[in-house]
């Protein structure tokens, strides 16, 4: 399902609905970050893995996995949207952005700002009220991409790991 059409200079891209066959791909896009790329496997026990989650978030009615696809077909971006209801801020409902990736041959193009634009847009269009992102404490660049696109700093993070 196309979401949206995203033009550059260069090229127009699809955004769209991740399908299960892309499953690869988009691992692979994950894959290529330098901070985590040695979180990621190939084998066919964790490609099942990486499967079964995409069955589980693409049957949540409150998750959206996208694919941005170049005009040859090649997945050149993805992003996790999630909408999480909440009795804070009068019952207000965020989205939640994560695993936005751009093909490292593309950033800088605006293709990744179209892509978080787009995905403000959806928020507001569903009736969130907040879009709320986390980035890794290491990522100076990111962090200057988010605050160019209106986000601020606002809270710390933390995380337990099980």
């Amino acid at each position: 399902m196309t979401l949206t059409t995203i033009e550059t200079p260069n090229a127009a891209y699809t955004l769209r609905r991740a399908r299960r066959d892309d499953v690869d791909a988009l691992v692979a896009l994950m894959a290529a970050d330098q901070l985590r790329s040695a979180e990621f496997a190939f084998d066919d026990e964790t490609l099942a893995g990486y499967r079964r989650a995409f069955d589980v978030i693409d049957a949540d009615a409150a998750q959206l996995l996208v694919a941005l696809d170049d005009p040859d077909g090649r997945i050149v971006g993805t992003m996790q949207l999630t909408f999480i209801p909440g009795l804070s801020r009068g019952g207000a409902t965020r989205m939640q952005i994560e695993a936005v990736r751009v093909a490292e041959d593309l950033r800088g193009g605006g293709v990744g700002s179209a892509m978080i634009g787009w995905a403000v847009e959806h928020a507001r269009a569903r009736g969130a009220r907040l879009v709320q992102l986390t980035s890794d404490a290491r990522r100076d660049d990111a962090h200057r991409f988010y605050e160019r696109l209106g986000f601020e700093a606002s809270h710390v993070g933390f995380k337990q790991y099980l």
